[in-house]
């Protein structure tokens, strides 16, 4: 992209995943219509507050082995969207191989800053350490985030309760986002592009897969793979996978299901 001479019509475009993906709004409410019914359908561990604020809580879907490994998957929307509470479904493909899992939940742009999400995020994985035992989480805790959740995923893979981590479709490069209609509600500073933009940071030495559509924007595919480039010369662990034909919103469903392509990489993770 000549991001220099495109119109802001072209800008705001380039990472506007609901105007590039035209059946994007059913996609969405099959998908929060799915979380729902697997919420009610495991009302165990749900809303366990890590915080103050009303939306940093987990939800907990603890396997029968205490000791199983649990994914903890990050939910995107550019940092000002959607809800831990609309991806719990997404659990599935994981649970039926006796994982664990848990959904954190944070604060969204305006009334937080992607530093204030971060920070939030970090002490729910800290919280998660102390008190995961209690709801039958024992074993390795493996990391991972779609969208908004794939730049806080790679940025948080440095806590030490995470042993590997799995970034979806995500993006890792912050600066052009600030000419975007996205800041509008973010207000990136100079410092946050610097220091929370993964493409910018010396890679962390643990594994963490990338993995995007091949029918995605052009903007997330460049980032997704201009990281793990820089991971790769850096002799950080990973791989990278492009999913065919998968566009922003269907990615996840390899997810889903428990022999979708993601699911089996997450498996191989640990």
């Amino acid at each position: 992209m000549n991001w220099a001479h495109m119109s802001q019509a072209a800008r705001d475009a380039a990472y506007n995943n609901g105007l590039a993906v035209a059946n994007s709004q059913a996609l969405v409410r099959e998908r929060n219509e799915e979380a729902a019914a697997f919420r009610a359908a495991h009302p165990g561990h749900l809303d366990l507050a890590y915080g103050e604020s009303e939306r940093t809580k987990w939800d907990i879907f603890p396997a029968r082995e205490p000791g199983s490994p649990c994914l903890i998957f990050i939910h995107g929307g550019y940092w000002q969207m959607n809800r831990r509470e609309d991806f719990a479904h997404f659990a599935a493909g994981v649970a039926a191989h006796a994982w664990s899992v848990a959904l954190p939940g944070y604060s969204l742009a305006p009334q937080a800053s992607v530093t204030q999400i971060t920070a939030e995020l970090r002490a729910g994985l800290d919280w998660l350490g102390g008190h995961g035992g209690e709801h039958g989480l024992n074993g390795k805790f493996i990391l991972s985030g779609w969208s908004a959740g794939a730049q806080l995923t790679a940025i948080l893979l440095d806590h030490p309760l995470i042993s590997a981590g799995l970034a979806i479709s995500g993006v890792f490069e912050l600066g052009p986002l600030r000419d975007t209609y996205l800041n509008a509600k973010l207000g990136l500073s100079d410092a946050e592009i610097e220091n929370l933009s993964p493409l910018r940071l010396a890679p962390v030495q643990k594994p963490l897969a990338i993995a995007y559509g091949t029918a995605e924007l052009p903007a997330l595919v460049n980032d997704s793979r201009e990281l793990h480039e820089l991971r790769a010369a850096a002799h950080a662990p990973g791989i990278l996978l492009p999913v065919p034909g998968a566009d922003h919103f269907t990615i996840l469903d390899e997810l889903e299901a428990p022999a979708g392509s993601l699911t089996k990489l997450l498996l191989d993770l640990v």
